[in-house]
């Protein structure tokens, strides 16, 4: 089997360096890809876009592809699993109807209310007056999203007033076509809950727990994500059995129902309540970044399987192989992110083996000769399996600490919630 993964982020280095383990799968290819994924054995670069789609479709065509797998979520609502079905080209992701559960915060803010799936009070809004009188009728602390995609720092959670005004007034510019979505804070704990779906039924991923905050103790702005873990103590099995039934079945029923059923990764944004009870924050139509690469690490079954079980038949009775073991990443980050990031700066101590149980997964990366250099904002996650989560971490930092490049950044605690 030839696979392509569309992406070059630390994701679709996850995804594809457990692909090519997958029987019978004899190329990886990875469009554009990153230094991390240029040097992987078994896997081999194509340097086209991820959102040029139209050649991404003429290069499966061309190379004989049996399975594309999309990491981001731009090509997906831009249309690429439609563009591929009609080429006849298996390609695992929704569509661009579908992926509109993340393309536009409104439409899924709407379709939750619309089938009764729990979240958070909201109101949308495109003109700033009426959304700065609603934020100050509210009160703070209060959500303010961007309505479209925003590469995971599209959210600011308002702690005060100012906050959210700021936040409204970034992202409603006068006389454009912007649009808000404001929510009601939800306080509890996150989680991330991913799933394998086929269009009727889903199987969950192990579960996750992903640190948005840039800065220790949840501080700071948001961003793509500073670290994950797997599993999330806080996903016990009967809250895992209520996320199911209450949320992700009602999800596959409602979008069949609204004529756009789903196929691919489905993630769910989780704010479980002090009471146990779930909310969705979010929905996303891809694997999670960083959530990805711990997953990955503990993933025994075979990926490609999976993903072909889910476009051509049920995952109704599928159960997937873990490794028991829990795993941690962290994420090293370029000076400057999340705001624009310093790049061209040579990165120390990736020739060297590494250590035991721990891996490490490119994203914001590319050579420049034989030499790996930062080209974006989350440059590295460094991931540690260890007996218990406390091992995992420490071997995860372990190898983050042979790691260096002027300005590089990175959270000190991650998994703190689950390690008391």
């Amino acid at each position: 089997m030839r696979v392509l993964v569309v992406g070059g982020g630390g994701r679709e280095h996850a995804l594809a360096w457990r692909l090519r383990q997958s029987a019978g799968v004899t190329a990886v290819f990875v469009a554009p890809g990153n230094a991390g994924t240029a040097r992987e054995p078994g896997l081999e670069n194509v340097p086209i876009a991820a959102d040029a789609v139209a050649e991404l479709v003429a290069f499966a065509t061309t190379e004989q592809i049996d399975l594309t797998v999309v990491g981001p979520e731009a090509p997906l609502v831009q249309g690429i699993r439609d563009a591929f079905d009609a080429a006849g080209l298996k390609c695992f992701g929704p569509t661009a109807a579908a992926a509109q559960l993340e393309g536009s915060k409104a439409f899924a803010k709407a379709f939750l209310e619309r089938h009764n799936i729990p979240t958070a009070r909201y109101a949308v809004f495109t003109e700033t007056a009426a959304a700065l009188a609603y934020v100050r009728e509210q009160g703070a602390p209060i959500v303010v999203k961007a309505d479209g995609l925003a590469a995971g720092k599209g959210v600011v959670v308002a702690e005060t007033l100012a906050q959210a005004e700021a936040a409204i007034v970034e992202r409603l510019p006068a006389g454009g076509d912007g649009k808000v979505v404001i929510e009601e804070f939800l306080s509890g704990e996150e989680a991330s809950y991913i799933c394998l779906c086929d269009g009727t039924h889903a199987v969950p991923f192990a579960s996750s727990q992903d640190h948005k905050r840039l800065l220790d103790g949840d501080e700071g702005p948001n961003t793509g994500g500073m670290g994950a873990y797997s599993p999330a103590p806080v996903l016990t099995p009967e809250v895992d059995a209520l996320v199911l039934r209450e949320i992700v079945e009602p999800t596959l029923a409602g979008m069949r129902a609204d004529g756009m059923p789903y196929q691919g990764f489905l993630y769910v944004g989780l704010m479980i309540t002090a009471d146990g009870a779930p909310k969705v924050i979010e929905y996303n139509c891809r694997f999670g970044d960083p959530e990805a690469q711990p997953i990955m690490v503990r993933l025994r079954s075979d990926l490609a399987a999976l993903c072909e079980q889910a476009l051509t038949g049920s995952v109704r009775e599928l159960i997937l192989d873990w490794d028991p073991r829990p795993a941690l990443a962290v994420v090293l980050a370029a000076a400057n992110y999340p705001g624009a990031p310093a790049t061209g700066d040579p990165i120390e101590g990736l020739d060297t083996a590494p250590l035991k149980d721990s891996f490490v997964f490119h994203a914001g990366t590319r050579l420049e000769g034989d030499a790996v250099v930062t080209s974006g904002g989350r440059v590295l996650a460094t991931v540690g399996l260890g007996e218990g989560l406390k091992q995992a971490r420490d071997t995860a930092y372990a190898q983050a600490d042979r790691i260096s490049w002027p300005g590089c950044q990175r959270r000190s605690d991650i998994g703190y919630r689950a390690l008391g």
